[in-house]
């Protein structure tokens, strides 16, 4: 089969054909988008809660908040916020964290519905092609009054390029939303074990005895009080 003739069976179809080629640019379009948002996100996380845990293990509150300051991951305003608050139990800290970080997890998604929802109705276009075909083979042989290849090629044709549109296109979609879950999903994870040790962190400056000037437990002007 040459080009034209691929060409002319997707126009046969293009009753579905043209509504799932805007859907497989769709996906594409966010695909890339939201490959690029997550490209060094881990790697950069990893990389910013090892320098800020060193420099809170020394007791350099300022130097920590340097590093978050200037850093690019998502996750270093959620240390910033983390050092703003004072005079707070842990248990309220992780809590605060956490929602913290279910905000950032919701950005990272944003999109994916759009992957999944396409990937989930592309069949269904593909079967509403088929019906439409199948229909257009019965009506033209009605009109000749006689069966035959000829008389309902066309139709047929229309059926089987919908379904094989649609089906092609809900196996991208869906494989392309399966692994961008997956990646949210490991970074969700990073962001909590990172986090983790930064309140351990934090609260290793907080067991600073007082009095020690620059060594006092001091956490962005305030101290992390562990809950008794």
């Amino acid at each position: 089969m040459d080009s034209q003739q691929l060409l002319d069976l997707l126009w046969i179809g293009r009753l579905t054909v043209i509504p799932l080629a805007i859907g497989s640019v769709l996906v594409l379009a966010i695909v890339l988008e939201r490959v690029w948002r997550y490209r060094g996100i881990e790697r950069g996380t990893r990389k910013l809660t090892r320098e800020s845990v060193e420099q809170l293990v020394r007791r350099d509150v300022e130097g920590a908040r340097s590093l978050c300051e200037k850093a690019k991951t998502p996750l270093s305003e959620v240390y910033l916020e983390a050092m703003r608050w004072k005079n707070i139990a842990l248990e309220d800290l992780e809590g605060v964290l956490a929602t913290s970080r279910q905000e950032i997890a919701h950005d990272l998604k944003r999109g994916l519905w759009v992957i999944g929802t396409i990937g989930s109705l592309a069949p269904y276009v593909g079967l509403l092609g088929t019906v439409i075909g199948i229909i257009r083979a019965f009506q033209d042989m009605a009109e000749h009054g006689a069966g035959g290849f000829e008389v309902v090629a066309a139709g047929i044709s229309e059926a089987l390029v919908a379904t094989a549109a649609g089906l092609f296109v809900a196996i991208v979609a869906l494989l392309f939303f399966n692994y961008l879950q997956v990646r949210v999903g490991d970074i969700s994870s990073t962001f909590a074990r990172s986090c983790e040790r930064f309140v351990q962190a934090l609260l290793y400056v907080e067991s600073a005895p007082s009095g020690g000037g620059s060594e006092a437990g001091e956490v962005g002007g305030g101290s992390v009080v562990p809950a008794q």
